[in-house]
């Protein structure tokens, strides 16, 4: 199934949401929750890294590698390398993004994966890895033989989608957990803080979705361009 427009259009507003996200969160764990940090005698500073590395690495750049497929005039080699770089900077940032949490859950002696969202979010991140590693040696490095990447690469691009998707619904659930411990400890329902939060949450799903869009939607045109086969 594709969209009748290019993807130029979804990927420009993608853009923009991106960059406000980025914005947001940063606003969130910065002003409002007292800063980040690796080390750090208040803890919460530590589990501050969790949602600011999560999505701007595995919500952001993870679908910035998706669209950049989409939207990028040039050869089909080049966007193939954007797209591996991009996606292995957003696994990593994930990986550092959940270490992130159980660090805070240890030194805080909070136990962990205790929730629906930390149960997702690990099998999310295996998932994404195994995608990552697949697309490398088949597609990238040494690479399969043309019949299995012929027959692949839709399964390829589904599966990929159904991984963002859940992750961009796992970010949604993350930040409703989060907001709603804060309004038991005294956080006001109607504060600046929880509709920030609630806002953020709201923007995320609107970039998942013009993400998901980009990708149904037609590539831009280039001469050397054999691109993801049709969903």
């Amino acid at each position: 199934m594709a969209l009748g427009v290019k993807a130029l259009p979804f990927t420009f507003a993608a853009h923009v949401l991106a960059i406000a996200g980025a914005i947001m969160v940063l606003v969130w764990c910065l002003y409002f929750r007292g800063g980040i940090a690796w080390e750090a005698t208040n803890k919460s500073l530590i589990f501050n890294l969790h949602p600011v590395l999560m999505l701007i690495g595995l919500i952001i750049i993870g679908g910035e590698a998706i669209i950049s497929y989409k939207s990028l005039p040039w050869s089909k080699q080049v966007k193939k390398i954007i797209h591996m770089a991009l996606h292995a900077i957003a696994l990593i940032l994930g990986i550092v993004g959940i270490c992130a949490a159980f660090k805070y859950h240890n030194e805080s002696s909070i136990v962990n994966l205790y929730s629906l969202h930390s149960w997702l979010g690990i099998v999310i991140i295996c998932l994404y890895g195994i995608q990552w590693i697949y697309g490398f040696v088949i597609f990238f490095y040494p690479g399969g033989p043309t019949e299995i990447r012929s027959a692949s690469l839709p399964w390829h691009v589904l599966f990929g989608v159904f991984v963002y998707v859940l992750a961009v619904a796992n970010a949604a659930l993350g930040f409703l957990e989060k907001l709603t411990f804060l309004e038991t400890s005294g956080v006001a329902k109607y504060g600046s803080e929880a509709l920030l939060v609630n806002f953020t949450a709201v923007l995320t799903i609107f970039y998942g979705a013009f993400v998901i869009l980009s990708v149904l939607s037609l590539p831009v045109d280039h001469p050397d361009d054999f691109t993801y086969s049709e969903i």
